[in-house]
């Protein structure tokens, strides 16, 4: 079910343009440059567009300074988001001033002083913040369906409903929760069940172990949809790029689930096409 719908055009074309940003940074001078910076559980991404809100160049970093969607190393957080962004801005060789951000749905209240001051911390001017599933939605352009944004720390989703997110949650399930489950039926340390998972040669093996884990997810699903009318479900984050995941979730939910050919940077840049020159 990979990218089958037609919808999906735009999104696929947009990130293959950024994985191509990310190899080869496009230096023409732009007027201004809008950065979205994604702290996930497992990465963070940094996505740079230009003046007319396309790709010039990218950046991420494994890390683990972020726990179910909470900064939990606000220092270390600070540190690679810095380096990142000087690493990109000597890359283009300009300043990079303006950057949005995002976070799970729900956690506003308890989470969004500390992911602003973070991408503050780093020398940005923020100027939005957002939940992950909404700015995703940036780069899918869905009308209506359910976007599902499964991350290493949480599942979130948005139930969209005419091009308006109308409901949003977010549970503590994730890739963090696959890794646990593959370290401990093949006895690996956390780390390197992790890079295990990543490589898509073990995606097949895996991907009955993990089937439980990934039932869970489809369950914490079908009950945030329940209320609502969700004909499709859009898979995002970098924890459904697991192959397979897409049919699993499909079966148990009931509900057609399809995803785009790199599900890990659609979040980012749909932070990134919600940067603006306002700061907050």
């Amino acid at each position: 079910m990979e990218s089958v719908n037609s919808a999906f055009q735009y999104c696929d074309q947009f990130v293959h343009d950024f994985e191509q940003a990310i190899s080869y940074p496009k230096v023409k001078k732009s007027s201004v440059y809008y950065t979205g910076v994604d702290l996930g559980t497992a990465y963070i991404v940094l996505a740079v567009l230009d003046e007319h809100y396309q790709p010039v160049a990218g950046a991420y970093r494994f890390a683990n300074v972020v726990k179910d969607g909470m900064v939990v190393d606000y220092i270390g957080a600070i540190r690679i988001v810095r380096e990142l962004k000087d690493e990109l801005e000597q890359k283009l060789g300009a300043e990079l001033i303006y950057a949005a951000a995002a976070l799970p749905p729900g956690t506003f209240t308890l989470d969004s002083g500390a992911i602003k001051h973070v991408v503050q911390g780093a020398g940005f001017e923020i100027t939005a913040l957002l939940d992950e599933p909404t700015a995703a939605n940036a780069v899918l352009k869905m009308r209506d369906g359910a976007i599902v944004d499964i991350g290493g720390g949480t599942t979130g989703i948005a139930v969209v409903k005419d091009g308006e997110v109308i409901y949003v949650a977010d549970e503590a399930t994730g890739g963090t929760h696959f890794s646990l489950v593959i370290a401990g039926a093949y006895k690996l340390s956390f780390d390197a069940a992790d890079e295990y998972k990543r490589d898509f040669k073990n995606h097949k093996e895996l991907l009955p172990v993990l089937r439980p884990v990934i039932e869970k997810v489809s369950s914490i699903i079908s009950r945030h949809i329940s209320q609502y009318e969700v004909k499709e479900l859009y898979l995002v984050g970098g924890t459904c790029c697991m192959s397979g995941i897409e049919e699993i979730i499909a079966k148990q939910t009931g509900v057609p689930a399809y995803k785009p050919l790199n599900p890990m940077f659609v979040t980012p840049l749909g932070i990134a096409l919600n940067c603006t020159r306002e700061i907050l």
